[in-house]
């Protein structure tokens, strides 16, 4: 089969990758049968589809992470750094997460 062909008319088509490296691993049960269920499915053709495109996902949302990251956290961190009197102490963050935390908790054992 002519791969450039194939790529061309099938845009669903996993990259080609170069000789995969034969790994084992060890699953809970639960991700074992989900593997399962998706090949069983017709979702994917075999189960180390599935954890190609679980890896991919990964890699995906690694990468949004990062980018996140570099573009917004870097910088808040720098404009704190350089006029700490904009942070809020953790103490402070902290009590009002526990007001908020112990309001809600009356709440919801009043309607219960």
């Amino acid at each position: 089969m002519n791969v450039s062909c194939y790529l061309k008319y099938n845009p669903c088509a996993e990259q080609i990758m170069p000789s995969p490296e034969k790994r084992t691993f060890s699953l809970p049960i639960e991700q074992a049968g989900y593997i399962d269920t998706l090949v069983a499915s017709g979702s994917y053709a075999s189960g180390s589809e599935v954890v190609r495109a679980g890896l991919r996902a990964l890699q995906e949302r690694d990468a949004v992470v990062e980018k996140w990251l570099r573009e917004e956290v870097i910088d808040v961190c720098d404009a704190i750094q350089s006029d700490t009197g904009r942070a809020i102490p953790a103490e402070q963050v902290f009590a009002t997460i526990r007001a908020r935390h112990a309001d809600r908790l009356k709440k919801h054992r009043r309607e219960a």
